[in-house]
């Protein structure tokens, strides 16, 4: 029996809610609960288990009534505005706001968007999609409590694709986010809004999520500074998830300094969050920042160029910009990860495909930390209701994700969580060659953005891209930063670097040795 099935019988029994029991615990119950689960019980053998059945909501029932109040948010007011069209040219913000955080601190006159799958107590939280539409979270994640602490004022939040699950940014459903550098074309996805804002000099930094490139695609086709950190390395408490294995949330800013000193703020275990561990502390990042490029070996990944729907003078800019490094005083070679364009992606694929916090209750099951119980009753609510709001990304990962379930029994995702060690040890043994590893964070152009209209499949083409080089280090949790490193066309392209696990500051600091070259 499947275990999702067993949970969602006891769920229904119990009545599914942490407010209150709906569920009576009936024999007609019991036996359609027993049937989900390929049980064919007799009357006797369904009325010896309803004897445990009302200890089974009466404990349900006192653990609801148990659950603490939300903690009152430090700062305010918190008061939000849905700009106009005048006032929001990209279409990157969702909702505007000033919340303004302590009176001094290393993020002092910062101001910072925040994704919107962040929740931020008091300012609307769609996640892209009007399947939470109407939902106020009371509490701020870690991050924007860290943010605000630090000083900086959050100026809003900013449009994200569709529960975060595209590469492009014509998802959302506030409507298309455009490209500051070529309105007709994609910002890429899905932190869209994010990087738009930060590219466009209206926010200082901002916060994006990445699950497979969801921070680096956007800024390298806006041209700005994003990092994916080491995976644990800043909390994800208070954020709706996709994958428990590869959801990472980092700083995107318009500088490498400015990146260095959010992840400075943001970075370090918040004691609610399973996805970390007490061996990943925060550094100096800006300080570390100084040592400049000499010493440094820099690792051309040899698969991260030439890929399929990749483009040859994307390669040449990256390639040329790789070897710029030499005049930091780096030593430049190649190094190969055969591993990279093969089964890499293929674990990836097969991980997301589980997507369980959507395909559930926005949270998913089996961990220890804080669940933001709120978010989840709402999603709960209304997502099978509003199913039909979903786009065609999301219903296409969700019915590959019941399909892998169905046919698999949960033994797909196994593998490829094994399998992806071996992904990981390949990577890291070139990192011992070499200090970071670097290639192209997207090898094409950012593409045009669809008419309003686009169908089904044009609008999954357009999702899928050309990211393939920047999934595989969401699978194995590598730190990986993307810069830019020159245009085409008069389009940013940026150059992704990527280091060793919790070595962030010497990513950050290669990042910005390339950056002082100017």
């Amino acid at each position: 029996m499947r275990r999702r099935e067993v949970i969602a019988g006891m769920l229904a029994a119990m009545g599914g809610s942490s407010t209150g029991c709906r569920g009576t615990g009936s024999l007609d119950e019991l036996r359609a609960d027993a049937k989900a689960v390929g049980f064919d019980l007799s009357d006797s053998e369904l009325a010896a288990i309803q004897t445990y059945v009302a200890d089974f909501l009466k404990a349900a029932d006192r653990v609801s009534k148990a659950i603490p109040p939300a903690p009152t948010p430090k700062y305010g007011p918190r008061n939000s505005t849905r700009p106009a069209a005048s006032e929001n040219p990209l279409n990157a913000w969702y909702v505007t706001a000033s919340i303004k955080g302590a009176a001094t601190g290393p993020l002092a006159g910062k101001k910072i968007a925040i994704k919107d799958n962040v929740c931020v107590a008091g300012l609307p939280m769609m996640n892209g999609s009007k399947v939470l539409e109407g939902f106020v979270p009371s509490t701020d994640a870690t991050v924007v409590t860290r943010l605000l602490d630090a000083g900086a004022e959050i100026a809003g939040k900013s449009v994200c694709e569709s529960f975060c699950m595209s590469f492009g940014s014509h998802t959302g459903d506030t409507g298309f986010v455009l490209n500051p550098h070529d309105h007709t074309r994609t910002t890429g996805g899905s932190s869209s809004g994010s990087a738009a804002l930060v590219s466009s000099n209206v926010v200082d930094m901002a916060v994006g999520c990445d699950e497979g490139g969801s921070i680096r695609v956007p800024s390298a086709f806006c041209g700005i500074v994003g990092l994916k950190p080491t995976w644990g390395l800043v909390p994800f408490t208070g954020i709706f998830p996709l994958e428990m294995t590869i959801d990472h949330v980092g700083p995107m800013a318009r500088t490498v300094h400015d990146c260095a000193l959010m992840l400075e703020t943001i970075a370090g275990p918040d004691g609610l969050d399973p996805r970390q561990n007490a061996g990943l502390q925060r550094q100096p990042y800006t300080t570390l920042l100084e040592a400049g490029g000499k010493g440094l070996r820099i690792g051309i990944l040899k698969e991260g160029f030439g890929l399929s729907d990749g483009e040859k003078d994307v390669d040449a800019l990256v390639l040329d910009a790789a070897h710029r490094f030499e005049r930091a005083g780096a030593a430049v070679s190649t190094v190969s990860v055969k591993e990279h364009t093969t089964l890499a992606l293929d674990c990836l694929n097969l991980v997301s495909a589980a997507m369980a916090p959507v395909a559930r209750d926005s949270m998913g099951l089996n961990w220890k930390g804080h669940y933001q119980l709120e978010l989840a009753e709402f999603y709960v609510k209304h997502r099978q209701e509003r199913a039909a709001l979903f786009p065609p990304e999301v219903k296409l990962w969700l019915v590959i994700e019941r399909m892998l379930d169905r046919t698999g029994d949960g033994l797909y995702y196994a593998r490829a969580q094994n399998v992806a060690l071996s992904v990981r040890a390949a990577y890291d043994q070139a990192l011992e060659q070499v200090d970071v590893l670097v290639m192209p964070t997207v090898a094409a152009r950012p593409p045009k953005l669809p008419p309003a209209n686009v169908d089904f499949a044009t609008s999954l083409k357009l999702s899928d891209g050309a990211a393939l080089n920047t999934p595989q280090f969401d699978l194995t949790g590598h730190p990986g930063l993307s810069v830019p490193c020159g245009k085409l066309d008069g389009l940013p392209i940026g150059m992704m670097i990527v280091g060793r696990h919790g070595d962030d500051a010497t990513v950050l600091r290669a990042g910005h040795a390339f950056e002082q070259l100017g």
